[in-house]
């Protein structure tokens, strides 16, 4: 029987070397490729055919979520398996919308990585431990959730947002918060994932359509 064949892509190298090693000798598992962002997943795939990419959300040039759009239009054979950070009800949704078949939590040891690579190539759905109840949020909101825009992100989040609903630039945002332009890139890249949008401005115009106030900070 032939390996599973495994592309990594995530912008953090420390993480992806991890990864890697964690996969390394299992007989079953081969990578054979690595990215940092989602135009290397999509180039990646293209020219490698694998069976699975593990995939980050919050990416530069191009997030994770936008590379699973154009995976699924341009190789829907190739199934991907999300490893992240974000563990809320919005993110889960925007991945399994987008076309993931699996959802993990970068916590995840490796056999529980293991498991999942092979049950997803077997054609199964999964969702990582942990994430029941956000699983359960996608299928019957609270009245909380239902009244509160964008519940999934957190203060900050909410706070960049609002700035950016109202046209601000990421170093103007920056400067507003008192944060590095970095970090406002990467807050930028992780509300876009959660909100399932491909641009910044997608994303001011559903915070104003939920009555954003342009210019705010908590």
């Amino acid at each position: 029987m032939n390996p599973i064949r495994v592309v990594l892509v995530d912008d953090h190298p420390v993480f992806r070397d991890g990864l890697r090693a964690a996969l390394e000798g299992v007989a079953d598992v081969e990578v054979v490729g690595e990215g940092a962002d989602g135009e290397e997943a999509v180039s990646l795939a293209l020219a490698l055919q694998p069976d699975m990419i593990l995939l980050d959300l919050a990416m530069p040039t191009m997030t994770g979520l936008d590379a699973m759009r154009r995976l699924r239009e341009l190789t829907p054979d190739v199934r991907v398996l999300v490893l992240t950070m974000a563990e809320d009800a919005d993110s889960l949704a925007a991945a399994m919308r987008a076309g993931a078949r699996g959802y993990l939590l970068k916590g995840i040891d490796r056999e529980g990585v293991l498991r999942a690579i092979r049950a997803c190539v077997e054609g199964e759905l999964i969702v990582g431990a942990g994430l029941s109840d956000q699983l359960a949020m996608l299928f019957a909101p609270s009245v909380t959730q239902r009244a509160r825009p964008f519940a999934g992100l957190t203060d900050r989040e909410h706070d960049v947002l609002e700035l950016l609903a109202g046209g601000m630039t990421n170093l103007a945002i920056a400067r507003r918060l008192f944060l590095s332009d970095k970090t406002v890139r990467n807050h930028v890249s992780t509300i876009m994932a959660k909100l399932g949008v491909s641009s910044r401005h997608e994303a001011g115009d559903l915070a104003r359509a939920a009555g954003a106030k342009p210019g705010r900070s908590h």
